[in-house]
């Protein structure tokens, strides 16, 4: 079994702060990604940032806003935003990708809403 926690979301005004943590716990020998993505009402869901041991990606909509980073030994990504805005609205989604029960698997977090209005 694989948990992963998520929380860190909330309301908060255009141009405000939110900073998103994810701890992973169970039987995982090793990760190889962590990542953020993010579901808007009405819309498929998107990567929003991913991170290995080597690379880090974001969506072009969030470069220079949204950082992300991981803790390996605590098994916890984060994903620092800033200068949210109205658009950011929507359920972040944690994801993981490794060795889980000796199998490569991914795995989900539940989510957690982020509404960013005035």
């Amino acid at each position: 079994q694989v948990q992963l926690v998520e929380s860190g979301g909330g309301l908060v005004h255009p141009g405000g702060s939110l900073r998103l943590s994810c701890a992973a716990s169970g039987s995982i020998s090793a990760i190889n990604a962590m990542g953020w993505y993010r579901q808007a009402p009405g819309k498929e869901r998107e990567l929003v940032a991913r991170i290995t041991s080597t690379s880090t990606n974001y969506a072009d909509s969030v470069k220079g806003r949204f950082t992300i980073s991981r803790d390996n030994a605590k098994k916890i990504v984060y994903l620092q935003m800033n200068s949210l805005k109205p658009e950011d609205t929507a359920i972040y989604y944690c994801n993981i990708a490794g060795w889980i029960d000796f199998v490569y698997r991914e795995r989900w977090g539940q989510g957690t809403l982020v509404t960013v209005s005035s």
